[in-house]
C-alpha cells in the first residue's frame, strides 16, 4: 500500500513539474514577443491553453499546478508594477482575479468530463463482459455461482451471495462467494432480481475494506440486476419449450 502510494506522489510530482514548465515555457513565449504589443487580454487567454493541456493529460493535479503557476507569472511578468507580486491598478485585480477563476473552473470541468467518460467506459466494458458471461450459462445454478464470482471479482467485495426462488420452485438456488465466507453482520449492498414475472431473487454484498460499492440505483447495479432477471427468465423459457416438446413426442409415440 505504501508503494502505491509513493508511485502515485510520484507520479503527480512528476506531472506537475510537467505542468508548470509547460506555462513557463508559453510565458516566455509571451515575454519575447513583448508584453505591450500582445495585451493583457490576448495573454490571459493564451495563459489557459497549457493549464486546459496540463488537466487533460496529466490529471486534476497538474491541471490545478498549472493554473496557480500560470497565474503567478501572469501577474509577476505581465501585470503592472511588473516583477512584483503586487498589482497596483483595480482593473489588475479584476484581470488576475477572472483569470484564476476560469483556470479552476476549466480544470476541474475538463476532470469532471473525462472522469465521467473513464466510468462510463468501464461500466460499459463490465457490461459487455457479464452479458456475455450470462450468454453462455444454461441453469440456475451456473448463474448463481458465475454471477457470485464475477461481482466479487470485479466489485472486490468481501463476501457476495446470490439467491434464486423462482414463484412455484419449492427449492432456492443459492451461490457464496468465497465459499468458505461467512458474515454475521447486514449486507452492505441488498440488490433484488427482477424479470417480467416478478421478484426472482436477490443479490447479498459485503464491500471490501478500501473499496467503496456503486449505489442501489445506479445504472451499473440496475443493469446488472436487469441481465440477470432476463437470464433466469431466458433459462425458464427454455426448459418450458423442452418440457412442451417432450410432452409432445410423448403424446405422438
Amino acid at each position: 500500500m505504501k508503494k502505491l502510494s509513493f508511485l502515485h506522489l510520484s507520479r503527480l510530482a512528476k506531472d506537475s513539474f510537467a505542468a508548470v514548465l509547460s506555462v513557463a515555457g508559453t510565458a516566455l513565449i509571451l515575454f519575447l514577443v513583448r508584453r505591450d504589443v500582445v495585451g493583457e487580454g490576448v495573454i490571459s487567454l493564451i495563459f489557459l491553453m497549457p493549464v486546459v493541456w496540463a488537466a487533460y493529460h496529466w490529471g486534476l493535479g497538474a491541471g490545478m499546478s498549472a493554473a496557480l503557476s500560470a497565474a503567478l507569472m501572469f501577474n509577476f511578468l505581465f501585470i503592472p508594477p511588473f516583477y512584483t507580486f503586487t498589482i497596483a491598478r483595480p482593473e489588475g485585480i479584476l484581470i488576475f482575479v477572472i483569470f484564476f477563476a476560469v483556470a479552476i473552473i476549466v480544470v476541474e470541468r475538463i476532470q469532471s468530463t473525462l472522469s465521467r467518460a473513464q466510468a462510463s467506459e468501464r461500466e460499459a466494458v463490465l457490461m459487455y463482459e457479464f452479458s456475455t458471461l450470462l450468454a453462455g450459462l444454461r441453469s440456475q445454478d451456473a448463474i448463481t455461482r458465475s454471477v457470485a464470482r464475477f461481482i466479487r471479482q470485479r466489485l472486490m467485495a468481501e463476501l457476495v451471495v446470490v439467491v434464486i426462488q423462482l414463484k412455484g420452485q419449492e427449492r432456492q438456488t443459492s451461490a457464496r462467494e468465497p465459499q468458505d465466507k461467512t458474515m454475521t453482520a447486514k449486507p452492505d449492498c441488498l440488490l433484488p432480481i427482477l424479470n417480467s414475472w416478478g421478484l426472482v431473487g436477490e443479490i447479498q454484498i459485503w464491500r471490501g475494506d478500501e473499496i467503496a460499492l456503486p449505489s442501489v440505483e445506479s445504472r451499473l447495479m440496475r443493469n446488472i440486476t436487469l441481465q440477470i432477471g432476463l437470464a433466469i427468465e431466458r433459462i425458464q423459457i427454455t426448459e418450458f419449450e423442452f418440457q412442451r416438446a417432450s410432452a409432445r413426442e410423448s403424446t405422438h409415440n
